[in-house]
């Protein structure tokens, strides 16, 4: 019946229920439904090129409709993407970049479909929320597995579904064997994939466990793609296809290696495909089997839901209409940025245009290949890992083993769509280095981004402002934000003995990193805790461990989580050197706090014999 479905939109025809829609609205306004996946890039589905791909249900939407090839998250992993989605603003504006955080919000601060909700929509989530936000009103009627359209009391009240599908995340990748097996029984034999047929991407070995990834997540995309179908054939059996804007996208790219997290085109490019049925389209958006190539940005889901739906777009959000009347002008960049991932601290931004990929890594200092556990469970992952071991990485995957970052990246996306080689010093390129230079720092000043200040620091904060976004906020936020975003990149000695911690967090992180240990050891005895484990962590790693293991040893009883987590990264990172303190960890208040327990994870894996 699905595959009926899909040959009847290709063909183009109009098929409506007997008797009047059920569902059709009494005002005209659309109905707008959401088909959403997780983990998933473009590569994977049919309608965007990939070979072996099978998704005809996506594929159909995008023959009836208009796929977008520039779309972009504003983050490599699901709940920042997400808490952008929600609110239509940079999760760093919110405080809100670490992942598995819950940052408080203004009391003002409502979920884009809060306002449908107002303006008389039905609205619906099933079922996935994951909001890095605590205490926030998303706005919706229902939000469980059982939310549907078809539960709203009034069927002709217009509706705003969400229907999230997780069978592409990344731990259905890393699953067993037998699992695996029986998350895809329910497809034909020749919808299975043969790993030796497909494409590898040229970043990762050309080896069985990649092959093996790549395959198993073509499969899964495929029963995906079967989800997809039946919430169109329920649009179908209701009457309601003429009546419903359909979007489908995914909520950044795959759940491998240098994609998910990452802010490479890998991590953040996804899938979206929009189809308006014609009484609806504006402009000519959304002919069917278009192709649009403006930039689009996870942030601006929302604003374009509320643009289609006729409601007025609030002033906070940062995120634009790019479909439905009277748009602003096309998005010239898509933003993107990387904090805390699970128990890994890091700090990268990026800004992209229609051709070029601009990285700034706040912290060169951690490499690329820092273990999240829960990455560490993809066999594809475990295969860099042997491979980098045993010094048998091929050429395309070098950036694994590199100890550090650059502080900048550039990449021409078109002459090099896998961004493997970084032209930040070629002078063919100086004048786009510079203005996307600029505009990245531009926006972090514009959006506030509250990720320069440590977590620790920021969570502090945010109990004497009452949120994390207020921080930072007047002229006085905008002047601490300019001095220390000038020491996150260039801190003098000087700057060890500023007013303000964040700067002398900076300065001792910058002064650390260039080998300074003499200047940095007196920053031990800082007020700050943030700044004291900075400069210890620097110190044992500079042979100094007698002076850094008291000040880690001591932050381990820190009733903040996010203090206790800093001084076990510091001790992973000194390796044998921290060993010495592993006897304290009976110190820690909460062991089984999330991010705490999966960094006491990360050092039972490096240090033989912890409880």
């Amino acid at each position: 019946m699905i595959h009926q479905v899909w040959r009847w939109f290709a063909a183009g025809a109009l098929m409506l229920a007997a008797g009047p829609a059920i569902g059709a609205t009494a005002d005209g306004r659309p109905n707008i439904l959401w088909l959403s996946c997780e983990d998933l890039s473009p590569h994977h589905i049919g309608c965007y090129g990939g070979r072996g791909a099978i998704t005809p249900a996506i594929d159909g939407l995008a023959h009836r409709g208009v796929r977008f090839t520039r779309a972009f998250a504003n983050a490599g992993v699901c709940a920042p993407s997400r808490t952008g989605i929600i609110t239509g603003m940079a999760p760093t504006t919110l405080g809100a970049n670490g992942m598995r955080s819950k940052a408080a919000v203004l009391d003002s601060l409502r979920g884009f479909p809060a306002y449908l909700k107002r303006a008389g929509y039905y609205c619906t989530n099933n079922a996935k929320t994951d909001y890095n936000l605590a205490d926030f009103k998303a706005g919706w009627d229902e939000s469980s597995r059982q939310a549907h359209w078809r539960n709203r009391p009034d069927r002709s009240r217009p509706f705003f579904a969400v229907f999230n599908f997780e069978i592409t995340h990344e731990s259905r990748v890393f699953a067993p064997r037998d699992q695996h097996e029986r998350q895809v029984k329910e497809l034909r034999p020749e919808e299975r994939q043969d790993p030796a047929a497909l494409d590898v991407p040229p970043i990762y070995p050309d080896d069985p466990a990649f092959r093996r990834d790549q395959a198993d997540l073509h499969e899964l995309a495929t029963v995906m793609d079967r989800r997809v179908g039946e919430r169109l054939k329920e649009l179908e059996e209701d009457g309601l296809l003429e009546d419903t804007i359909v979007f489908f996208w995914s909520d950044h790219g795959d759940g491998l290696p240098r994609g998910k997290r990452w802010l490479y085109d890998s991590g953040t490019r996804i899938p979206l495909v929009v189809a308006i049925p014609e009484r609806f389209r504006v402009d000519g958006q959304g002919a069917p089997g278009t192709t649009d190539d403006r930039l689009v940005s996870g942030l601006d889901f929302g604003p374009t839901v509320l643009n289609l739906a006729g409601v007025v777009r609030p002033d906070i959000m940062q995120g634009r209409p790019f479909l439905g009347a009277n748009l602003p002008a096309p998005r010239e960049y898509a933003y993107a940025a990387r904090d805390r991932m699970d128990e890994r601290y890091d700090l990268i931004r990026s800004v992209r245009d229609r051709r070029y990929l601009y990285i700034r890594n706040y912290t060169p200092w951690k490499p690329y290949s820092q273990p999240v556990v829960y990455g560490e469970q993809q066999d594809s992952m475990k295969d860099l890992r042997r491979l980098a071991a045993e010094e048998k990485l091929p050429p395309q995957c070098a950036w694994f083993a590199t100890p550090a970052k650059p502080e900048e990246e550039l990449y021409d996306c078109d002459a090099d769509p896998w961004q493997r080689r970084n032209r930040i010093d070629d002078p063919v390129l100086a004048e786009v280095r510079d203005r996307l230079r600029r505009e990245q720092e531009d926006w972090t000043f514009r959006t506030r981004d509250a990720h320069l200040l440590p977590e620790p620091m920021l969570v502090r904060a945010e109990a004497e402002f009452g949120s994390r976004q207020a921080v930072l906020q007047g002229d006085a936020g905008l002047e601490r934000l300019r001095a220390v975003r000038r020491a996150a990149i260039g801190a003098t000695a000087a700057d060890l003995a500023d007013p303000d911690e964040a700067v002398r967090y900076w300065a001792v992180q910058r002064l650390g990193w260039r080998g300074d240990l003499d200047a940095i050891e007196p920053s031990l005895r800082d007020a700050s805790p943030d700044v004291r484990i900075a400069a210890a962590s620097w110190l044992g790693l500079g042979g100094r461990a007698d002076r850094a293991l008291p000040v880690l040893i001591d932050a381990l009883a820190d009733p903040s989580p996010w203090v206790v987590v800093a001084s076990l990264t510091a001790l992973d990172e000194m390796g044998e050197q921290g060993r010495p303190a592993l006897a304290s960890l009976g110190s820690i208040r909460d062991p089984k706090e999330n991010t705490t327990a999966r960094m006491l994870e990360s050092l039972r894996r490096r240090f033989d014999g912890l409880p």
